[in-house]
């Protein structure tokens, strides 16, 4: 460890220190008017690179973590070198000279659905492996949030940004989000998102439609013919497109759903459960089963049922969307769509890292999952 003398003492006015970071990457010291000679200068990496007999070029990349390859005894002098000169790389300096720091910023919907903390799963792992750091942030299923938090994170420079969750229609911040997602990609990032293929960046695509689609015949199979459904605001994507192929999939069956029985509430738990009051206290009439277009609103659908009296999977059938954890905790356990979620985060990592620049989409499929809260009807 290198020790710093005391600097003399100065006639410059009290209070004028200085700290700056020099251009190679590495930091300045901080000195006073008068006394620079005073105290031992920091290491920069031009003495690295003169030590090592290397150019200053090469002892960045081998500093600075580039991805281009230097010769492995290249590697050994520079490395030495830095030990030798106690050199220290300042971790913002890193970043500019880079363009980018060692973390993956992860945007998702909300913290309250298991959904996503399962997407963050695969993310961190398949981060972890690559040497990278994550960090979350929480859009609260608010567009405007989302573009707040991604103009923030521009500045913080992370190696990717993923942002998770549906897309919101009829807002007025989607040619802003493009925007600035675009400007952090030409600067060097990646983007990636975990959603339908709405923006122009690469996707990793569930396909809600067909596993909605998949879910409707798989439930007429077990002599189902009266529905309803509780589903979110048309402008969330993700629960638009699980409703249609959920109503596709019945018409195809030549099955319909009274509109009075397709309930808007809450993209969530407590929405479920307010859905299935609603229900309960307009009158279910002869309604067999009750689908939620994801799994959080159906367990709060099964709570509402269970207040009213109801036994689900005995008096009303449920089913769900996204095959979450608790989805086999409850009683009786939740049929669902699966979706492969930690496999979703580790895709998009794998996405993000990607050298080039082309934008992928790579589609997800999702498959039904039968338990015992949709039991075979009896003819």
């Amino acid at each position: 460890m290198t020790t710093r003398k005391q600097p003399a003492a100065s006639n410059a006015p009290f209070g004028s220190v200085h700290n700056s970071v020099m251009a190679d990457g590495s930091a300045a010291p901080s000195r006073r008017h008068g006394d620079a000679a005073s105290a031992k200068r920091q290491a920069t990496l031009h003495d690295v690179a003169r030590t090592a007999g290397v150019s200053q070029a090469t002892a960045s990349r081998v500093l600075n973590g580039s991805t281009r390859i230097v010769r492995r005894e290249n590697v050994a002098r520079v490395l030495a070198a830095a030990a030798e000169l106690d050199y220290t790389p300042h971790l913002s300096a890193q970043a500019i000279a880079r363009g980018t720091t060692n973390t993956v910023a992860l945007v998702v919907g909300g913290v309250d659905d298991p959904y996503f903390s399962s997407v963050a799963g695969g993310v961190i792992e398949a981060a972890e492996a690559a040497g990278l750091v994550v960090s979350m942030a929480v859009a609260d299923r608010s567009a405007e949030r989302e573009l707040q938090i991604v103009r923030t994170l521009r500045g913080m420079r992370p190696r990717a940004i993923i942002l998770t969750g549906s897309r919101i229609d009829g807002t007025d911040t989607r040619a802003a989000l493009v925007e600035e997602l675009d400007a952090y990609r030409r600067a060097g990032g990646s983007v990636v998102l975990v959603s339908g293929h709405d923006l122009p960046f690469s996707t990793v695509s569930i396909d809600n439609y067909g596993g909605a689609r998949q879910l409707a015949r798989e439930l007429v199979g077990l002599g189902y013919r009266r529905f309803a459904v509780v589903r979110a605001h048309v402008a969330l994507r993700t629960s638009r497109d699980r409703c249609e192929g959920l109503m596709d999939g019945l018409r195809e069956l030549n099955i319909g759903v009274e509109e009075r029985f397709v309930v808007e509430a809450e993209f969530s738990r407590r929405g479920g459960h307010e859905a299935g009051r609603r229900l309960t206290q307009q009158g279910l009439g002869d309604t067999e089963l009750v689908v939620a277009v994801n799994d959080v609103m159906a367990i709060g659908v099964m709570t509402a049922f269970r207040d009213a009296g109801l036994v689900p999977g005995r008096d009303i059938a449920v089913a769900g969307f996204g095959d979450i954890g608790p989805a086999v905790d409850v009683v009786p356990a939740l049929t669902s769509v699966t979706v492969p979620l930690r496999q979703v985060g580790l895709c998009a990592v794998e996405l993000a890292l990607t050298d080039d620049d082309v934008s992928r989409v790579v589609p997800v499929s999702a498959n039904v999952v039968l338990r015992d809260s949709t039991p075979r009807r009896r003819p």
